[in-house]
């Protein structure tokens, strides 16, 4: 006679560096479920589907029975002590679980390629002189107010009216008048003149990156990153849309998540710039199009599937309270525009950072991510597209892949008989990161180790070629593998990956150049944008074929160019109007009801020789 389960099972979580936790939960729920519905974080980027293998834990007390999964994620020892894949571990009965630390400070690109601007903020601030009201003057205060401020067409906010009457008569009616494109937000006693401050934010995917600007000079105060809190509901944009898709509260936990993170960072930038919270009067983000419509609390769904809709291309008169940002009561909130479900502001951003509407060259602009953005330009014709380029570039979906955090390798060098390793931190390596993925795959294609389709050499086959390689070929399991160093190896499968990755990117970019009639040699200069284009080295890309194999000269890391454009929004309202301009200029081509594109994709996938 089987006994009966519990209904309700008692789990404690004990965080690496964080107090433990303990919470209840239904019987049979997964040990990764407990801990997303309780905000503690587990690392993932599947959504706890079982693919990633990234949500690993270690149960210390209780018995939580090994899955099919788990012997493909851990050696017989590492289950013995009670390692398991938390997305894939019932818990059935009370049990305790020590839990990794998650990183939370990726190595990040914080600035970029950009464009000097004419610095004309939306947010002004007039200090003027009033005059008292007396008997014979009983005009109101705002009524004072505007006759000072006569040019401009103003209107006056509640919170800037419940300020007035105070900050009037406590500063001998001398004030500062806080303007938002022409909204009164607030008055400030006496001179303020010289404070006045905005946050530009990158909301991307993987990691959000915040910059403090002073909106007086346009200079940078502080600037601070952190991973995207949002990593446990998937590691992609399709995995959160599928989240809320499947939970009808996923989509008001992934909001909550966004705000918090958002609210974080200002906090940081604040702190290390010595600049109170009020003192923020505007903020602006750019993130492609899923990522802004979770943060706004806005369903996603409709992005995830046929025909991929958005709610809205471009969203006006947003607050920065709508964001769950705590600064200044009336400031204002910048979101950029997007041209598709796929192409979102975040590349309206980084395209108007670069002028690629500016200059008259062709040029090609990569953002290389898990969705791969694509922008290509004649000097007269910009068209962007979308690749499903697949998480390999975060170092997921790989056997020994991390994000790039200290111990990730990042760089990989491969000479006759020796492997050179450059490790984030200067520490032991532990990982592999998606350039250093690049990296590997492209030194080994150099090397003679790995052939045109992809396929790694049998060990004696390769002792012909390298003689002094060929030991580090061997077999894991039924696979072949690379090893880089220690237990960190490269498998047959971690090729496919990246080869499937480079494949779909190379489809988007050789059609594009298509249908402008342009040949690859013909591009003049190659942006790679975003964290993973800045550590990326060119001269594996075009090894790889991930872009056109022109002279390495031609190729710019163009950093968070994204974050660039936020920032150019900020400084000038001549450059919002550019960016809204971008969505008339620019051409959006989708790739998905290309009849040619499997062909074309399946050349893709080998190396080039």
């Amino acid at each position: 006679m089987t006994e009966p389960v519990a209904e309700r099972v008692l789990v404690s979580f004990e965080p690496d560096g964080a107090p433990a936790r303990q919470v209840r939960v239904p019987a049979g729920v997964t040990l990764f479920d407990a801990a997303s519905w309780n905000g503690i974080a587990v690392d993932s980027t599947c959504g706890g589907h079982g693919t990633c293998r990234k949500c690993v834990v270690r149960v210390v007390e209780g018995d939580v029975p090994v899955s099919r999964l788990d012997p493909r994620a851990f050696g017989a020892d590492e289950l013995r002590a009670g390692w398991r894949l938390a997305c894939m571990a019932p818990a059935r009965a009370d049990v305790r679980v020590a839990v990794p630390p998650l990183v939370t400070r990726p190595k990040a690109a914080t600035v970029g390629v950009g464009r000097q601007v004419i610095l004309r903020p939306a947010v002004q601030k007039r200090c003027v002189q009033l005059t008292e009201a007396t008997l014979a003057d009983q005009r109101t205060d705002l009524e004072r107010l505007l006759a000072v401020l006569d040019d401009l067409e103003v209107r006056a906010d509640l919170h800037a009216l419940r300020n007035l009457p105070r900050a009037l008569r406590s500063a001998d009616h001398r004030v500062t008048a806080v303007l938002v494109d022409d909204v009164l937000v607030d008055v400030e006693p006496g001179d303020t003149s010289d404070r006045r401050f905005g946050v530009a934010f990158d909301l991307g995917t993987t990691t959000v990156v915040a910059t403090l600007l002073d909106l007086g000079t346009g200079t940078p105060v502080a600037v601070s990153s952190m991973l995207n809190p949002q990593q446990p509901f998937g590691g992609d944009v399709i995995t959160r849309i599928s989240a809320t898709m499947m939970d009808p509260d996923a989509l008001g936990r992934l909001t909550a998540l966004a705000h918090s993170c958002l609210d974080q960072l200002v906090g940081e930038v604040c702190a290390t710039g010595e600049v109170r919270r009020h003192e923020v009067y505007e903020i602006a983000l750019a993130g492609n199009a899923t990522m802004t419509h979770i943060a706004l609390g806005i369903d996603p769904e409709p992005l995830g599937v046929a025909p991929f809709v958005m709610a809205s291309r471009s969203f006006d008169g947003m607050r920065a309270a709508d964001l769950g940002v705590a600064v200044h009561p009336g400031a204002a909130a910048y979101a950029f525009p997007a041209l598709g479900a796929y192409v979102g502001g975040d590349i309206v951003a980084g395209a108007l950072a670069s002028g690629m509407d500016r200059d008259k060259r062709v040029r090609l602009f990569v953002d290389v991510g898990t969705n791969c953005e694509i922008v290509l330009s004649d000097g007269d014709r910009i068209l962007a597209t979308a690749a499903p380029a697949g998480p390999a570039f975060e170092g997921a979906q790989i056997r020994c892949g991390m994000r790039a955090a200290p111990g990730a390798i990042e760089s990989v060098k491969i000479s006759d008989d020796d492997v050179a390793l450059q490790v984030i931190g200067d520490v032991a390596p532990v990982g592999l990161c998606g350039s250093g993925l690049v990296d590997a795959v492209a030194a080994l294609v150099q090397a003679g180790l790995l052939d045109a389709s992809g396929r790694l050499l049998a060990a004696d086959v390769a002792a012909t070629v390298a003689p002094g390689l060929a030991g580090r070929l061997r077999q894991v399991g039924q696979e072949r593998v690379f090893v880089l160093h220690g237990d960190i190896y490269l498998s047959q499968r971690d090729v496919r990956e990246l080869q499937f990755a480079k494949a779909a990117i190379a489809t988007g970019w050789r059609l594009l150049a298509g249908e402008l009639g342009i040949e690859p040699a013909d591009i003049q200069q190659v942006l790679l944008a975003g964290s993973f284009g800045s550590y990326l080295s060119p001269t594996s890309a075009v090894r790889i074929g991930l872009v056109p194999g022109v002279p390495v000269t031609r190729i710019v890391s163009a950093g968070n160019v994204a974050g660039e454009g936020a920032k150019m929004a900020l400084l000038s309202l001549r450059e919002r109007a550019a960016a809204q301009a971008l969505l008339e200029e620019v051409r959006y081509v989708e790739l998905s009801d290309r009849p040619d594109f499997n062909d074309r994709f399946i050349d893709e996938l080998s190396f080039p020789t």
